[in-house]
């Protein structure tokens, strides 16, 4: 059976807002994005499924540009506080189902909780730790945070380690961690459990809790 089609709203086409919106387009979704600003909508016109002039703070503005149809909205009015936090009740109340907002500070933060939206993100704060991370290790090539403290890790095989297998590796017994891969190129070689001899550059993606994964990359 196919997954039925969901409809998103962007609030504000600025750098951000703009970025998600086009995304999801992309992924084939229908996106309505809006904004105050007519040359931003202008700009995105092409881009995404609807691109309107509407001003978030004024309820029956929303309902007549149909966002009440939307299954999830995102609001990306992190610089403006007052029309942040009224385009979150007004899409509660024009019946959107689910609600993300992008938020600048602590206090913007509990606001937009105390008001019941479902998920809270600051990508300036986010991005700048996740390149931080990736700048102070230079065998971290990425990661993923998977909540409770739990990330994957894709680390480059260093010298160090060339010609060793991942049995060799200790990183089950000594730092409580699962392989859940190891790339080569682009090809899955192995992972947990199976025979694998480290070529230079290999990638190994690592499971674990974050204390136990900085051991382990201080440890290389």
């Amino acid at each position: 059976m196919a997954e039925k089609a969901r409809i998103f709203a962007v609030i504000g086409l600025g750098n951000f807002g703009s970025t998600v919106a086009k995304e999801l387009t992309r992924f084939g979704n229908q996106v309505i994005g809006v904004d105050v600003d007519e040359a931003r909508v202008t700009a995105h016109a092409d881009d995404i499924s609807q691109a309107l002039i509407v001003d978030a703070r004024d309820e029956k503005a929303l309902k007549e540009a149909g966002l009440g149809e939307c299954d999830i909205a995102l609001i990306a009015l992190g610089s403006d506080l007052e029309a942040s936090i009224l385009s979150a009740i007004n899409l509660k109340l024009v019946g959107v189902e689910t609600i993300w907002a992008k938020a600048r500070t602590k206090t913007h933060h509990r606001i937009l909780s105390r008001l019941g939206v479902d998920r809270i993100v600051h990508p300036e704060v986010e991005v700048g730790q996740h390149v931080a991370q990736v700048l102070h290790n230079p065998l971290i090539r990425d990661y993923i945070s998977l909540g409770n403290s739990y990330y994957v890790v894709n680390f480059r095989i260093p010298e160090s380690l060339e010609g060793k297998s991942l049995e060799d590796l200790a990183h089950k017994t000594d730092f409580d961690l699962r392989c859940v891969g190891v790339m080569r190129g682009t090809e899955f070689i192995a992972q947990d459990g199976e025979p694998c001899t480290f070529e230079r550059d290999d990638l190994l993606l690592l499971l674990g809790k974050r204390n136990d994964l900085r051991r382990f990359a201080a440890s290389l």
